[in-house]
C-alpha cells in the first residue's frame, strides 16, 4: 500500500468530484461534504457558478416542499389555493441540504424518491462533530462522491474544465477492476459500482480521452470507492515460483498473460483506492472496526419530544399531555374541506370555518438524550490508589462540564472478589466529591465482574432513555473469576465473554490501558468488546480527561 507517501489535500480531490458532478449532476446524485469551513463554501460557490442551485431550509415542512394549500391565499379567496412545492421549483437544479446530519428519516425519504426520478440532485453539507453522526444513509447510499474537507489546508477552490466528448463504455477488463476493487473494500453496494464506472468515464471524457485508461479507473476508486470502505483490502499476494508447467500444445500463451495483465490492473486500482481511505477511517479499519452506521449503535441516542427540542414536522393529534397545537398546520389540514362541509351544514361561503378534531394537528420535536460516562476503573494491587485518583480527577473534571454538556457520570471500582457502584449517574459534583473522598483499593483483579457490572449499569442507563459511554481502565489481566474463585486462566475466559457481551450490546466503549507499557491482554480486551483502545501509561487526571474528550462525541 502507498499509503506513506506524501498526502494530498482532501480539497484537490474534491475539487475533481465536484468537477465530474457539475458535468452530470442527475446521473451522479450529488455529493457529501463534511466538515465547515471557508474552503467547503467556496468550493460550493464553484458549483453554483456552474449549474443552477437551490438551498433547502433547515426545518422545510411538507407543504413547502411538496406543494400545498397557501393558508393566507385561501382565507382571501373563500376558496383552497395551492402552491408549487420546493421540488417542483427546483426541478433540474441542484438542492443544497445545509445541516444534513439532522436531516429526519421522513425527509430524507421524499428526496430519496426525488433522486430516484431524477428530478434534483443534492449536496449535504455535513457539520456533524461526532463520528458516529452525518446525515441519511438512504442518502449517503445515492450520492456518488462523499468527501470530507475537515483536515483541509488549502485555501482556493475551484474546478477543472468541462469535459470533452464523451468516453466508450467500459470494457470487461476494467468493470473488473471496479468490482474487484470494490469487493476488496467491502463496498457491496451496486449503486457505488456503477457510479465509480460512471466516474471512470467522465473522468477520461474530462481529459479528452475516448477509452477509460488505468489513471481513470484509479480516480473513480478514490472518489467514490475509498470514502465507502468498511474493510482493509488484503495484503498482496507473494508472487508463486514458476515452476508452472509449460503451455500444453495448442494453448495460446496470450491467454495466460491477460490473466496476469487483469490481475495486475485490479491491484493498481485497489492499491489507488487504500492509499486514499481517510486517515480516521483507516485507523479504525486497521483495528478491525467497522464503521458504525449512524444511530446503529445507541450512541446520540435521539427521540421524540413533545416538549423540546429540534422542531419536526406537525402530526395529527390532541393538544393535551404537554402537547402544543400546531395552529398554521391545523388550518393547512381544515381548509381544504370548507367547501364540502359548508355544504353539509348549509353554511354560508363566508361562514367562519368549520374545525373538526381529525383537523388537530400537533408540535413535534427531537431531543438528544442526555449522556452518562460510566468509570469502570481496575482497583486491584498497589498501583490501585494511583488508579482511583486518576479517575477521581477525570470524573471531577468531566462533572464541572457537566451542566454544559448535559452530561452525566458514574464510577464503578472492582478490586479483591467484588464489583461495587461507587457513583451511581450523578450530575452534582458535591455529591460526587462526598462518595469519593474515600476509595477502597487492593487485592485481586475481578474483571469479569467489573464488565458485567458496568454492562448491566449501562442498560439500566438506555432503558432510562440516555445514552450510555464505558471507559474501562484496566491493565487487561484478570485473576478473579466472575465467580469470585482464584484462577488466572477461568477468569481470562470469564473476563472475554464479559467484553463479548458489552459488544453484543453495541455499547459505545473505550479501554484505557492503564499499564507501564501497552500490554496484549489490553488490546485483546478491546477487541472483544469492539471498543477504541487508549494506551496511556503513568497519566495523571486531566491527561486522563484530556484524553477521553478527545475522543469521545460531547
Amino acid at each position: 500500500m502507498s499509503g506513506a507517501s506524501t498526502p494530498v489535500d482532501p480539497l484537490n480531490d474534491a475539487s475533481i468530484a465536484a468537477t465530474l458532478f457539475t458535468q452530470n449532476p442527475l446521473g451522479f446524485g450529488g455529493m457529501v461534504l463534511r466538515g465547515s469551513s471557508p474552503e467547503r463554501d467556496a468550493l460550493v460557490t464553484a458549483i453554483a457558478d456552474k449549474h443552477p442551485t437551490r438551498r433547502l431550509p433547515a426545518h422545510v415542512d411538507d407543504e413547502r416542499l411538496l406543494g400545498g394549500i397557501d393558508i393566507a391565499a385561501s382565507l382571501a379567496a373563500g376558496r383552497p389555493v395551492e402552491t408549487r412545492g420546493l421540488l417542483t421549483e427546483a426541478d433540474g437544479t441542484v438542492l443544497i441540504v445545509p445541516m444534513a446530519e439532522r436531516m429526519d428519516e421522513a425527509l430524507a425519504g421524499r428526496l430519496a424518491q426525488a433522486l430516484d426520478d431524477k428530478r434534483v440532485a443534492l449536496i449535504l453539507l455535513d457539520d456533524a462533530r461526532e463520528a458516529d453522526e452525518g446525515p441519511p444513509p438512504s442518502l449517503m447510499e445515492r450520492l456518488a462522491f462523499q468527501c470530507d474537507l475537515t483536515h483541509s489546508r488549502e485555501r482556493e477552490a475551484s474546478l477543472g474544465p468541462a469535459q470533452r466528448g464523451e468516453a466508450a463504455p467500459l470494457n470487461d477488463e476494467a468493470l473488473g477492476a471496479i468490482a474487484a476493487t470494490g469487493a476488496a473494500l467491502g463496498v457491496h453496494s451496486v449503486r457505488a459500482l456503477i457510479h465509480a464506472s460512471e466516474a471512470a468515464r467522465a473522468h477520461a471524457a474530462m481529459a479528452g480521452r475516448d477509452e477509460v485508461e488505468r489513471a481513470d479507473l484509479e480516480a473513480a476508486a478514490r472518489l467514490v470507492l475509498a470514502p465507502r470502505a468498511k474493510q482493509l483490502p488484503p495484503p498482496p499476494q507473494e508472487p508463486e515460483a514458476d515452476d508452472a508447467p509449460p503451455p500444453e500444445p495448442g494453448e495460446d500463451p496470450q491467454e495466460n498473460n491477460q490473466q496476469s495483465t487483469d490481475q495486475k490492473l485490479e491491484d493498481k486500482v485497489v492499491e489507488a483506492a487504500a492509499a486514499a481511505i481517510p486517515a480516521d477511517l483507516l485507523a479504525q479499519l486497521a483495528k478491525g472496526l467497522a464503521p458504525r452506521a449512524p444511530g446503529a449503535s445507541g450512541s446520540g441516542q435521539k427521540r421524540k419530544s413533545g416538549l423540546r427540542g429540534k422542531p419536526l414536522g406537525a402530526r395529527p393529534g390532541m393538544p393535551r399531555g404537554g402537547a402544543r397545537l400546531a395552529m398554521i398546520d391545523t388550518l393547512r389540514a381544515a381548509v381544504p374541506w370548507q367547501g364540502v362541509r359548508q355544504r353539509e351544514v348549509g353554511a354560508e361561503s363566508d361562514a367562519p370555518l368549520i374545525m373538526r378534531k381529525d383537523d388537530l394537528r400537533v408540535r413535534r420535536f427531537e431531543e438528544k438524550a442526555a449522556r452518562v460516562t460510566i468509570f469502570a476503573v481496575d482497583a486491584s494491587g498497589s498501583a490501585a490508589a494511583a488508579r482511583l485518583a486518576e479517575a477521581k480527577g477525570a470524573v471531577e473534571l468531566m462533572l464541572a462540564q457537566a451542566y454544559v454538556t448535559r452530561s452525566e457520570v458514574a464510577l464503578i471500582a472492582f478490586r479483591g472478589e467484588v464489583a461495587e457502584l461507587l457513583l451511581p449517574p450523578t450530575r452534582s459534583l458535591t455529591r460526587a466529591r462526598r462518595a469519593l473522598a474515600e476509595l477502597p483499593g487492593g487485592g485481586g483483579t475481578p474483571l469479569a465482574m467489573g464488565l458485567n457490572t458496568a454492562r448491566e449499569l449501562a442498560h439500566s442507563v438506555r432503558g432510562r432513555g440516555r445514552t450510555p459511554s464505558l471507559i474501562v481502565l484496566t491493565d487487561g489481566r484478570a485473576n478473579i473469576g466472575a465467580d469470585g474463585q482464584p484462577g488466572r486462566r477461568q477468569a481470562g475466559e470469564d473476563a472475554k465473554n464479559a467484553a463479548k457481551a458489552i459488544a453484543r450490546e453495541r455499547l459505545d466503549a473505550l479501554v484505557v490501558d492503564i499499564s507501564a507499557r501497552a500490554s496484549r491482554e489490553g488490546g485483546e480486551l478491546a477487541e472483544a468488546m469492539q471498543a477504541r483502545y487508549l494506551a496511556l501509561p503513568r497519566a495523571d487526571a486531566k491527561t486522563l480527561h484530556t484524553a477521553i474528550c478527545g475522543i469521545e462525541p460531547a
